[in-house]
C-alpha cells in the first residue's frame, strides 16, 4: 500500500532553516501530484506548496512564496520542503500528501503520511 512518511521536524528559532522530508512507497508516484500541507492549532489543514513529479512545477501560497521551497527527487521517491526565514506563524504540524485523478480503471486517490511537528520560537 502507499505510504508517506514525514522527518525533519524541530524546534527552530525564528530566522532559521529546517528541511522537511517527504519519502514515498508502494506506489507509482509519477502520476501523483504531491503536496505539504500544514495544520496549525486551532486551524484547519491548508496547504502549503505542491509539486508535480514529472515537470517538476512547484506551487506556494503567498504566506511562504520566497522562503520555502518544495522540490523532489524521483529515483530516491522523497519529496523535499527547504523552509528558510521561519516565523512563529509557520508553527504546525506539517503532512505530507499525494493525490491522483481518476482513472478508466481505478478512482481518484488520496493519501497522507503522519505528519512532523515544526516549532518555531520568538
Amino acid at each position: 500500500q502507499v505510504q508517506l512518511v514525514e522527518s525533519g521536524g524541530g524546534l527552530v528559532q525564528a530566522g532559521g532553516s529546517l528541511r522537511l522530508s517527504c519519502a514515498c512507497s508502494g506506489g507509482t508516484f509519477s502520476v501523483y501530484h504531491m503536496g505539504w500541507f500544514r495544520r496549525a492549532p486551532g486551524k484547519e489543514r491548508d496547504l502549503v506548496a505542491a509539486i508535480t513529479w514529472t515537470d517538476g512545477k512547484p506551487y506556494y501560497v503567498d504566506s511562504v512564496k520566497g522562503r520555502f521551497t518544495i522540490s523532489r527527487d524521483n529515483d530516491k521517491n522523497t519529496v523535499y520542503l527547504q523552509m528558510n526565514s521561519l516565523k512563529p506563524e509557520d508553527t504546525a504540524v506539517y503532512y505530507c500528501n499525494a493525490q491522483r485523478s481518476a482513472s478508466p480503471f481505478r478512482p481518484a486517490s488520496q493519501y497522507w503520511g503522519q505528519g512532523t511537528q515544526v516549532t518555531v520560537s520568538s
